[in-house]
């Protein structure tokens, strides 16, 4: 898939609003690719592509966890992270996408992961600091994404879960092995 048919495909399934984010993270993603050596169309096509499954329905999307045999863990947690996993398996399995970059990309912009590829952190990234976000936090993790990746990821990561625990809610395993990973990293970089 291309990136013009990527954004025909977003703009018919996602409101206005998520259609602007997309763009928006894709235009990040595409900066912060330029500035880390990525492969700009690859990081741009997982950047229009990640919140593809975003506006479906959580009955939809349960039904999509279970079609597509994701781990039924899932479910266990909040229902915010499971457009991730959906819309990946949606873009193998209905579009053709192949390349593991940018479904896993696409599968783990809301959790991180450790040991996430180059494509899969910028896309990490750039979905919390594209321009239209404002919460506590994204101003550091922006002025860090200019000078070090990882640095912005560990706070990325760090910035959520503070965010979920004061909400009291629970947090998926990836998250915690995404922080663990990265602040290790992040010290010895």
């Amino acid at each position: 898939m291309d990136t013009e048919r990527a954004r025909k495909l977003i703009e018919q399934v996602l409101t206005k609003n998520r259609f602007e984010h997309s763009l928006r993270v894709a235009d990040t993603a595409v900066t912060l690719a330029k500035r880390y050596d990525a492969p700009v169309e690859k990081v741009e096509l997982a950047a229009l592509l990640h919140d593809y499954a975003k506006c479906m329905t959580q009955d939809e999307l349960r039904n999509y966890i279970e079609k597509y045999d994701l781990p039924p863990t899932l479910l266990a947690y909040n229902s915010e992270l499971w457009h991730g996993p959906v819309g990946a398996m949606m873009m193998k399995y209905r579009y053709g996408v192949k390349d593991k970059d940018v479904l896993n990309a696409i599968y783990y912009h809301t959790t991180g992961r450790a040991n996430m590829s180059l494509i899969e952190q910028i896309i990490f990234v750039a979905d919390f600091i594209e321009p239209g976000r404002n919460h506590p936090g994204v101003e550091e993790v922006r002025e860090l994404a200019e000078m070090n990746l990882v640095l912005a990821i560990q706070r990325t990561l760090r910035n959520s879960i503070i965010y979920l625990v004061n909400k009291n809610v629970t947090l998926y395993p990836d998250t915690f092995y995404a922080y663990n990973n990265f602040t290790v990293k992040g010290e010895f970089d």
